[in-house]
């Protein structure tokens, strides 16, 4: 079973107080202790977001760890991500993420890791990255279209309802045919999917949704999709 779970916000990063995304991804493991590798990638590896990582997941039933690219931890990258049960994929800069995998090869082991079974996630950057398309901040003064991975069909656009201008450029982009129709999903909202289809959308707060966002003539149609409040 292929499994991806990417978040339009939240989780550790942004709700340090409120579990109920972290602990769903980790909850789809069939691991008692499943092994979750973070992956900094998009921030540089910011020492403090991965402290942040650590200071979450190390105090749940898991063995955390992380890929830093600026500092491998061993020359066999695939051998060390296929070791896991969960990979996990932090924000930032999604461009340059997706540069430096495909320079190391990670984009073709993160494959490899889907394939057999190993549940992919993240948020922000790493939400997008696994989509065809998507909504980028990357290129610095506006938001544009980036070509992603293509794991999953069509686009993605996180932090729907956390950046003002996220939902009106998303809109713009799908009209104008920059990017596919797709899936977009607000602060605190994860969208999930299984062998490529979407199966269910869950949020750790309420009011919070998910969109099925497609082209009509030279419209863009927003469905909202419902979403399972965790913890209620």
């Amino acid at each position: 079973m292929k499994q991806i779970i990417a978040l339009g916000g939240g989780g550790f990063s942004m709700e340090p107080d409120n579990p109920l995304l972290d602990t769903y991804i980790l909850n789809q493991s069939n691991k008692a202790t499943p092994k979750i590798c973070f992956l900094p990638t998009a921030s540089g590896d910011a020492e403090n977001y991965i402290t942040r990582f650590y200071h979450f997941f190390e105090r749940h039933n898991c063995e955390p760890s992380h890929l830093s690219l600026f500092s491998p931890p061993t020359r066999d990258l695939e051998s060390f991500l296929l070791d896991k049960d969960i990979i996990y994929v932090g924000g930032g800069n999604t461009k340059n993420l997706l540069a430096l995998w495909k320079e190391w090869g990670v984009d073709h082991i993160l494959r490899k890791a889907w394939e057999i079974g190993i549940i992919l996630s993240g948020i922000s950057a790493g939400s997008i990255c696994w989509f065809e398309d998507g909504v980028t901040d990357s290129y610095g003064d506006k938001l544009e279209p980036i070509e992603c991975l293509g794991f999953l069909k069509g686009s993605n656009c996180p932090h729907y309802d956390g950046e003002e201008d996220r939902r009106p450029a998303y809109l713009e982009l799908v009209s104008s045919g920059a990017v596919q129709g797709g899936y977009a999903a607000d602060d605190g909202v994860a969208l999930h999917f299984i062998d490529q289809t979407f199966v269910k959308a869950v949020s750790s707060r309420p009011n919070t949704n998910a969109y099925f966002v497609s082209k009509s003539g030279s419209e863009a149609i927003e469905e909202r999709i419902e979403t399972v409040l965790l913890g209620s």
